[in-house]
């Protein structure tokens, strides 16, 4: 193999991966051809892997070695600070331990609720406050990371929150498209995560609570079922109002967020209940110590 761009030819390695992660260093410009060929004697010498073997000879980063794997196995993240939020810690720190708990959660929704064809979950809390609009914004990452087709819809007209979060404008969005002021270009496609959109709540209106509650906001959550594969929609808290248990019987099934030694048990289950009058599906309880 060559490379075109480059007089010299990295070295031959022994592992194919080794030769695609010195390629995409050289690609990226983290190092030289004469860098290469340095890392390849120690990696000789030494036995060392390639990403080691730069680390050792101070050319790259371990920051470096996490951003040409998620190149090289197509897993994007962010590298640009302040591009969004900081509560996006699973765009900006996707090898963190709290987002491994996210991917578990993922995991388990994969295997359960989406495998049962089921497209869409409403994710709520008791509480304003509990970080259900955090933990909604960081699933969809972690779902288009895993390369499903991911809408997460900020349903919450009182006070959303997922414009500030993906560093959005906000005058045009859900409550938009329902009166029929705004159409599909309301929804934001988010760079650098290929399969990750976002609509956000769009002009605030006075009613929300009857806007989210109407046939056409069913029929526009249907409709984009037929388009995406997970569709995660952000509500206003149960203690705000109904809003929360309309959007989550047009989803069909909903997870509740508890904030630890904050929200109540006998709460979760109020909540629980009256989805179920709703022939809502709760799909899980989530508890969020901060």
């Amino acid at each position: 193999m060559s490379l075109p761009e480059y007089t010299n030819p990295i070295p031959t390695m022994s592992n194919v991966s080794d030769y695609r992660i010195g390629t995409l260093l050289i690609e990226m410009g983290k190092i030289s051809v004469d860098d290469a060929q340095r890392i390849v004697h120690m990696h000789k010498e030494k036995g060392l892997r390639f990403g080691d073997a730069a680390k050792r000879l101070g050319l790259i980063t371990e920051e470096d070695i996490q951003e040409v794997l998620s190149k090289q196995f197509n897993y994007p993240y962010v590298l640009e600070e302040h591009l969004f939020s900081d509560e996006l810690v699973a765009a900006y720190q996707p090898f963190s331990p709290q987002v491994e708990v996210l991917r578990r959660v993922r995991s388990k929704l994969m295997l359960g609720w989406f495998k049962e064809k089921h497209k869409a979950a409403a994710i709520t809390s008791i509480e304003s406050g509990s970080g259900n609009s955090r933990l909604a914004a960081n699933l969809a990452v972690v779902f288009a990371q895993l390369g499903e087709k991911t809408l997460l819809i900020d349903a919450n007209l009182r006070k959303p929150t997922q414009h500030q979060i993906f560093n959005l404008g906000n005058d045009r969005g859900l409550s938009d498209m329902l009166i029929g002021r705004a159409g599909i270009e309301a929804i934001t496609h988010i760079i650098p995560f290929d399969k990750l959109s976002v609509l956000s709540a769009g002009t605030l209106p006075p009613n929300p609570q009857e806007i989210v509650s109407g046939a056409r906001f069913r029929e526009l959550v249907d409709f984009l079922r037929s388009v995406y594969d997970v569709v995660l929609i952000d509500t206003p808290a149960h203690s705000v109002g109904a809003d929360a248990q309309n959007i989550a019987a047009a989803a069909g099934g909903a997870i509740l967020v508890a904030r630890k030694h904050k929200t109540r048990a006998s709460e979760m289950t109020e909540a629980a209940e009256q989805l179920a009058v709703d022939q809502t599906s709760v799909i899980g309880t989530l508890l969020i110590d901060f």
